[in-house]
């Protein structure tokens, strides 16, 4: 067993304007007052790093790397949720989404996937110069307007759907290949890779890649009512990323799972600082640690109450004791009498 690394914290829902907020040299500073040991970065935010840069100078990811350690932490990995959300967008979802790009690249679908591939591929290579062995993403979604089937989805839909999005993809998987980087795609709904099944799906048209990993996320699988504990039984040998996030489903006669087009806090499913939902986070960690996750434990905060800087204060410390510190001996080794494969034999009754 090994133990979880930890505590780190998402940098993006902290960014902002204002001091201490505004630079990774000062919010890194502050991450480390409250007692985090690791930063998550957010690569579209420029005054976190320049991605491009990270990726072809090995030079300037070093000095990124080295402004981390003198604030006394360690990058965990870096990010490409917007880009990769970018890689594979339903027409329904130009306008929308064309927030995440460029000014430039706006109302031009086909130069913002370009730009949006080109973004995951400079990750792979910033993540190698950096030293980092994963990397978080999303998987974009072609099919999310059909999830549920009204009006009936015609027949080989999917199958369309998915084989387009693996097509996208494998170029991208196989350059994280060659850079030693595992990609791991955070499960959430919107993505085409929203629970097991369709990352299943995803798998099986791109050959069971073996750099099409996984982000763990519990906030999002309690939002769909699905079994987050059992989960982890399934998928254990994929999950290389690790969202410690809370979350809390609470269905009424009037909402449940779609919400009512109501805001967050609003919804009968909503996210919350950790230790304030319903993810029963001593049983995750418990099993993490059993199946041997090498990986960080990061708080991702999102909470729709509490005020984000209490969020990651209080998170910080909820993360430093859940994390379990692995036996190196079994609780009954005083016990052993010793013995060899003779002795064996004479316990079963053997000759």
């Amino acid at each position: 067993m090994k133990t979880i690394k930890g505590p780190g914290l998402f940098l993006a829902q902290f960014m902002g304007d204002q001091p201490p907020f505004n630079s990774l040299k000062s919010i890194c500073q502050w991450a480390k007052s409250l007692g985090f040991v690791g930063v998550q970065i957010p690569t579209w935010d420029s005054r976190c790093i320049d991605l491009q840069k990270a990726a072809e100078s090995k030079t300037y990811a070093d000095e990124v790397k080295g402004l981390v350690q003198e604030c006394g932490l360690e990058i965990t990995e870096l990010s490409t949720h917007l880009q990769g959300q970018l890689v594979a967008v339903h027409p329904a979802y130009d306008t929308l989404f064309d927030g995440f790009a460029p000014e430039k690249l706006r109302n031009n679908p086909k130069a913002r996937t370009e730009w949006a591939v080109q973004q995951v591929r400079y990750a792979a290579k910033a993540s190698q110069n950096l030293g980092l062995n994963a990397h978080a993403t999303f998987s974009g979604a072609l099919l999310w307007p059909t999830v549920y089937p009204w009006p009936q989805r015609p027949a080989g839909l999917v199958e369309t759907g998915f084989r387009e999005l693996a097509n996208r993809w494998l170029p991208i998987l196989n350059e994280f290949d060659e850079c030693g980087v595992d990609l791991c795609y955070e499960i959430h709904p919107g993505e085409d890779l929203h629970d097991g099944i369709s990352y299943e799906l995803f798998l099986q048209h791109t050959n069971n890649h073996p750099r099409a990993c996984l982000l763990y996320d519990p906030s999002h699988l309690v939002l769909q009512c699905l079994d987050y504990l059992e989960y982890i039984d399934n998928y254990h040998e994929r999950i290389r990323m690790f969202h410690a996030k809370d979350a809390e489903f609470n269905p009424t006669g009037k909402q449940g799972v779609y919400g009512g087009y109501q805001s967050w806090i609003n919804r009968a499913g909503r996210f919350r600082s950790l230790g304030d939902g319903q993810v029963d986070f001593k049983s995750i960690f418990s099993k993490l640690a059993a199946y041997d996750y090498a990986g960080w434990a990061v708080l991702e905060w999102e909470c729709c109450i509490k005020h984000p800087e209490d969020g990651a204060a209080e998170g910080a410390v909820f993360i430093k004791d859940h994390i379990i510190r692995v036996t190196e001996k079994a609780f009954d080794d005083f016990a052993g009498t010793g013995s060899d494969e003779k002795f064996n034999r004479s316990v079963l009754g053997l000759k």
